[in-house]
């Protein structure tokens, strides 16, 4: 209870408790968290709610193949005879672990170098760190993680990676304008007379005021990282089979259309649910923070 009763502590409950009542006042942010809430459960308890979940893994059963929707199989199911419904459940988690880990490397890179870059602005180093950023964002993301891709061996992993390399620039360049306009704010200027070292300015001065537009930046791509990723597993550059993953269920279920619609079909539906998903919390989190500058 002393936890909670310290004063910054009750400060940080009191900004979260205000904070959600600006994001709840949007409907559309909540309709969005609510479809992202329910997709992380799907996805963390998959094994679970999953009608066939060894269906996520290498099985056959060419007795059921090719079934239409019905109560027993409510996504119907492939060519293999598989649970299409158990597969968008486990393929959740490949969607997620892909954005996730994408921004996890990605954000912290972009971040520290459009921080280098806004300060050291007239120098070298931040000249350098930028025309390095110019470079990767005169080609499009898309094209540039197909190029990585095609290179290395086709996997999970490798998606990311490739992903990760493209996407740091986009931060790099937010982050760079960012601590460019507060470069000549007075709270930097008298961090700097007071002998504060270039770290304590660059993290503790400059960065909690970039915060905001992070994080709605993150929530905002979260969804298009999983869309690129499903557009790298959909020409066969992402997971490979057996693995559930969406945007190679997308491809496989291609073939069969329109005879075997709900092959491709479901897929598509869940990676739009999420990719819609992310996007409405996202712009709930911008009209939140911009409510907070003004």
């Amino acid at each position: 209870m002393r936890f909670f009763s310290h004063p910054l502590v009750k400060r940080r409950i009191e900004a979260a408790r205000k904070g959600w009542y600006k994001f709840s006042k949007n409907p559309v942010s909540l309709v969005g968290l609510s479809v992202i809430v329910l997709i992380l459960i799907l996805a963390i308890f998959a094994p679970y709610v999953a009608p066939n979940p060894e269906h996520a893994g290498r099985y056959v059963n060419f007795a059921e193949s090719n079934q239409p929707p019905s109560l027993h199989h409510w996504f119907g199911t492939d060519t293999f005879g598989r649970d299409i419904l158990s597969r968008v459940f486990f393929g959740f988690r490949y969607s997620l672990i892909m954005g996730l880990v994408v921004l996890a490397i990605a954000t912290p890179i972009g971040v520290v170098l459009g921080l280098l870059a806004g300060y050291y602005r007239n120098r070298w180093i931040g000249t350098l760190i930028m025309r390095i950023t110019d470079i990767f964002l005169a080609v499009p993301p898309l094209i540039l993680a197909l190029v990585v891709c095609s290179i290395l061996t086709p996997s999970l992993f490798n998606a990311m990676m490739a992903v990760t390399l493209v996407w740091w620039p986009w931060y790099c360049r937010l982050v760079y304008g960012l601590a460019s306009s507060y470069r000549g704010e007075f709270f930097v200027q008298a961090a700097e007379v007071t002998g504060a070292t270039k770290a304590h300015i660059l993290f503790r001065e400059i960065l909690p005021n970039c915060v905001s537009s992070i994080f709605t930046k993150m929530s905002l791509d979260m969804g298009w990282v999983i869309l690129i990723g499903a557009s790298l597993s959909y020409v066969g550059l992402g997971a490979q089979p057996p693995t559930p993953d969406l945007g190679t269920m997308v491809a496989d279920g291609a073939k069969y259309l329109p005879a075997q619609w709900w092959i491709a079909i479901f897929p598509a539906l869940a990676i739009m649910l999420t990719v819609l998903g992310f996007n409405l919390i996202g712009d709930g989190f911008r009209d939140l923070f911009a409510l907070e500058e003004v």
